[in-house]
């Protein structure tokens, strides 16, 4: 049996983390550059661990990793964009808010941020094991 708290799950944690950051922000910032194209729909990145563990606790499976449209990205993320919504359009159709998607930037930056942070750690801590504190 593995531990969940291992140096390998805690590092494969954080690179999850710090890809679900990316694409939020890749989303955010593609909104951001269509804010004045005519008929754009917000875009938003949605993340299927947490659909996946609700439907495993239900007792739903899937049999067929295709079934809920899910794309996983090389670091095991499993994400799908989709139009936001629930937000009001214009009268040229575009529904993006400036103001929301900022928010979302900034958002994504600071989960970015505290990730890589924490990942600076953990190596600074395995270079002093390796160097024996010199």
């Amino acid at each position: 049996m593995s531990d969940p708290l291992s140096d390998g799950a805690i590092t494969a944690a954080l690179g999850r983390h710090l890809t679900q950051a990316v694409q939020r922000q890749a989303a955010a910032a593609g909104n951001l550059a269509n804010l004045d194209t005519p008929g754009y729909r917000t875009k938003e990145v949605r993340f299927l661990d947490a659909l996946d563990d609700h439907l495993a606790a239900a007792g739903v499976a899937t049999t067929d990793a295709r079934h809920l449209g899910a794309q996983a990205s090389p670091s095991g993320v499993r994400s799908e964009v989709a139009e936001t919504a629930g937000l009001a359009a214009r009268r040229d159709g575009n529904n993006v808010q400036i103001d929301r998607e900022l928010l979302d930037l900034t958002r994504a930056t600071g989960e970015f941020t505290r990730a890589q942070t924490v990942l600076a750690a953990k190596f600074r801590l395995v270079r002093y094991a390796i160097n024996e504190g010199r």
